[in-house]
């Protein structure tokens, strides 16, 4: 997926954002910056991947492992569900499962992940989304994501 952010209004969300939008914080999350394409329709993560990284230490021309990769575009998708009108407001959103998972190529240390995520299909609080998250125009891997969005009242 590529999009000309010139030809639309984007909205980005920083690391202070990114801990508001999400339950996770250091060293758990997988997303450096978000900007959102297409309110409640499309969002663009980055994710630098750094020798510093849990998973890297002490391991030279370290891979991301893919399960990582996944769990990145998860909390990136949660850009989309909170744009969404009904019930993603005040709700909490969980991670369901990914299904027609592709492994391309691994990311490396020292290479920038992109992340996109477009939403498939909104119902019920039920959300189906699909993520391809690339390195320099090279797809590392494709998925379909199921998130569930649940009222905390």
């Amino acid at each position: 997926m590529e999009y000309i952010l010139s030809d639309v209004t984007t909205r980005s969300y920083d690391s202070p954002r990114i801990h508001a939008l999400l339950a996770h914080r250091y060293p758990f999350v997988l997303v450096d910056r978000i900007d959102v394409i297409e309110p409640g329709r499309c969002v663009v993560g980055t994710k630098r991947v750094t020798s510093g990284e849990w998973w890297a230490m002490g391991v030279p021309d370290a891979a991301m492992p893919f399960t990582l990769v996944i769990e990145a575009l998860a909390q990136t998708s949660g850009a989309v569900v909170q744009e969404l009108v009904e019930g993603a407001h005040g709700g909490v959103a969980y991670f369901m499962g990914a299904d027609r998972v592709r492994f391309r190529r691994p990311a490396r240390v020292g290479e920038e992940l992109r992340l996109d995520v477009s939403l498939v299909q909104w119902r019920r609080g039920v959300c189906r989304m699909r993520g391809v998250a690339t390195v320099e125009d090279e797809v590392v891997l494709t998925a379909e994501l199921t998130i569930i969005v649940r009222s905390t009242t």
